[in-house]
């Protein structure tokens, strides 16, 4: 019998558009060469990435769950808030629900150091958190752990 395909939500933080389209490209395009199939979501920012990956969860779904994002730090300290937060939320999602998240929430000095990391043809951060997330899917399913 075949494995099914996994269905993964993707998340993404809308506040640098340019960005949250090329990492979503790439993950989008990892996720289609794994034979995965998806939905995706728009939130504001990095921030209401957990809140919505948890509606996620609640729903039932999804087998995994793509944060996608980028916090430029600025010259104030939200930037610390923002990144400590949107880890915290994500991390405890994972280990409270056994939940395959994939993180992909960039926290970079610069716009530069962002599109180095973002570019399918240079960091590719979407491709990697998609491939992250499909290995903790296969990691789930080889321990026999229900993934809904």
């Amino acid at each position: 019998m075949a494995e099914a395909k996994a269905h993964v939500m993707i998340v993404e933080a809308r506040f640098y558009e340019p960005l949250a389209d090329e990492m979503v490209r790439g993950a989008v395009a990892a996720l289609e060469k794994a034979g995965a199939t998806y939905e995706r979501f728009a939130v504001p920012g990095a921030f209401e990435i957990p809140a919505a990956i948890s509606f996620g969860i609640a729903s039932g779904r999804f087998d995994g769950y793509l944060a996608l994002g980028c916090v430029i730090r600025g010259e104030t300290s939200h930037y610390d808030h923002i990144c400590d937060e949107s880890a915290r939320g994500l991390g405890e999602l994972g280990l409270r629900h056994n939940a395959a998240i994939g993180y992909g929430i960039l926290t970079v000095e610069n716009e530069e150091q962002a599109w180095v990391r973002a570019r399918v043809n240079d960091g590719n951060k979407g491709g990697d958190t998609a491939r992250a997330c499909l290995a903790m899917i296969g990691l789930k399913r080889q321990l026999s752990l229900p993934l809904r």
